[in-house]
C-alpha cells in the first residue's frame, strides 16, 4: 500500500505525464485545452453577486496585495500544505446551505464551525496565506458539479499546474480531473475581477451568478 507522503510526492511527477495518460473519458470542457494542467481564461466575467457583497463587509480579504505574476512553485513540503488544510477544513467544517443558515440564497462568509462551498473556500485561502501562500496562488472558483448546481472551489496556481481544493472531497485533484464543469475565477492580478474561464461568457453577464451547493 502507498504512504500518504509517497501520493504527495508524486502529485508533481505526475503532471508530467502525456495528457492522454492523465485525462479521465469524459467530454473536453468548453472552450478550454482538457490535456493542459493550467486552464485558459476568455475576459472579464462579472463577479458572484455573494462575493462583492463579502468584500464590502471584509475588505481586508480581498485586497491586491502584492502582485506575483509568475507562477508559484509547489514544493513536496507545500504540497502537503494544500493536503493537511483541505483535509483539516472539510473535517472541522461542517456542511450546511445559505438559506438554512442565513434564510438567503448566497452570503459569503469566513465560516467558524458550518457553511457552505464558497466558505470553506475562503477558510482554506485565508489559513494558506497565513502560511506564506500569495494571493495570486489561490483563486477562488466557480464550477457547474457534476449535478449541475452551483458550487466553489479554491484553484491553486502553481508551475506544476492547476490543482483543486474542494470540500466534497478530501484529495487534492488537476482541475482537469474533477469533472467539473469551470464558469470562472478570480483573476490572479487583482483579486477583485473575475475572469471567464469559458469563451461564450467573456465579456457577458455568466450564466451563474449564485453558488448555492455545498
Amino acid at each position: 500500500m502507498k504512504t500518504h507522503a509517497t501520493v504527495l510526492a508524486g502529485m508533481a511527477a505526475a503532471l508530467m505525464i502525456s495528457g492522454a495518460a492523465l485525462a479521465d473519458p469524459i467530454s473536453p470542457l468548453r472552450g478550454q485545452d482538457y490535456a493542459s494542467p493550467f486552464m485558459r481564461v476568455f475576459g472579464l466575467a462579472q463577479p458572484p453577486y455573494g462575493f462583492v457583497n463579502f468584500c464590502e463587509r471584509s475588505p481586508k480579504e480581498c485586497t491586491q496585495g502584492v502582485q506575483e505574476e509568475q507562477r508559484f512553485f509547489a514544493s513536496r513540503q507545500r504540497l502537503a500544505q494544500l493536503d493537511a488544510i483541505n483535509r483539516s477544513v472539510n473535517r472541522e467544517i461542517a456542511p450546511v446551505t445559505d438559506i438554512e443558515q442565513y434564510g438567503v440564497a448566497d452570503f459569503w462568509t469566513i465560516p467558524l464551525t458550518k457553511g457552505d462551498c464558497e466558505d470553506y473556500v475562503i477558510l482554506k485561502r485565508k489559513i494558506l496565506m497565513t502560511l506564506g501562500w500569495p494571493a495570486s496562488a489561490l483563486l477562488i472558483t466557480v464550477v457547474r458539479d457534476e449535478r449541475g448546481d452551483g458550487h466553489a472551489v479554491l484553484t491553486v496556481r502553481t508551475i506544476q499546474g492547476d490543482f483543486i481544493l474542494d470540500n466534497k472531497t478530501d484529495e487534492i485533484k488537476v482541475w482537469h480531473r474533477t469533472r467539473y464543469d469551470y464558469i470562472m475565477r478570480q483573476s490572479y492580478l487583482n483579486p477583485k475581477l473575475w475572469m471567464s474561464l469559458d469563451p461564450r461568457d467573456a465579456q457577458q453577464s455568466p450564466p451563474l451568478a449564485a453558488v448555492r451547493g455545498f
